[in-house]
């Protein structure tokens, strides 16, 4: 019987290890940046009741990305508020800890020093074009680090939820909505 346990093909405790540190290390900076700096304000944003102002230009280039053929082409700015809303909607049903991890993501996401780094859009939100915003959605998707694509997938599910939880957008996507009994 030989003396050595052969690993598993895949991923290593020491892999999961270095992630763990990772991800600590990334969000305990963003977190302790953005708390210093100002930067993450406590309290939400006027007519919210968990988004915060920060959180606002970056939401609104992102949900159009996202929701490219399901947001109504005349009402586009509409649409997305109305995204906002249930986003914020849906943040405040989440439980303490999972709110503060998705607020956790949002600070990565807006504050400027870790924004660039972390997404490869270096200037504010409002002048990020759609391919900028598509190519940072496609590089935490695809990334070797399960982190970001964790926060990818937290970030455009939340809004996916939010947009087709609505009835409203319901005929735009084609679904006649729930039989009537």
């Amino acid at each position: 019987m030989p003396d050595t346990i052969a690993a598993p093909t895949g991923i290593h405790r020491r892999q999961i290890l270095k992630l763990g540190l990772f991800g600590t290390a990334v969000l305990a900076t963003a977190g302790g940046i953005a708390s210093l700096g100002g930067c993450s304000a406590d309290s939400p944003a006027r007519g919210f009741q968990q988004l915060r102002e920060s959180d606002l230009p970056m939401l609104r280039r992102v949900i159009p990305v996202v929701l490219v053929d399901a947001l109504p082409a005349g009402q586009r700015t509409d649409a997305v508020d109305g995204v906002l809303l249930a986003l914020d909607n849906n943040l405040n049903r989440l439980s303490p800890s999972l709110n503060r991890q998705v607020l956790q993501l949002f600070d990565l996401l807006t504050l400027g020093i870790t924004r660039g780094a972390m997404t490869g859009i270096w200037g504010p939100w409002e002048n990020a074009s759609d391919e900028a915003v598509k190519a940072f959605l496609k590089r935490w998707e695809s990334s070797s680090f399960t982190l970001l694509q964790q926060g990818q997938n937290a970030l455009t599910n939340l809004i996916l939820l939010s947009c087709y939880s609505s009835p409203a957008s319901w005929p735009q996507c084609g679904y006649p909505g729930t039989p009537r009994i």
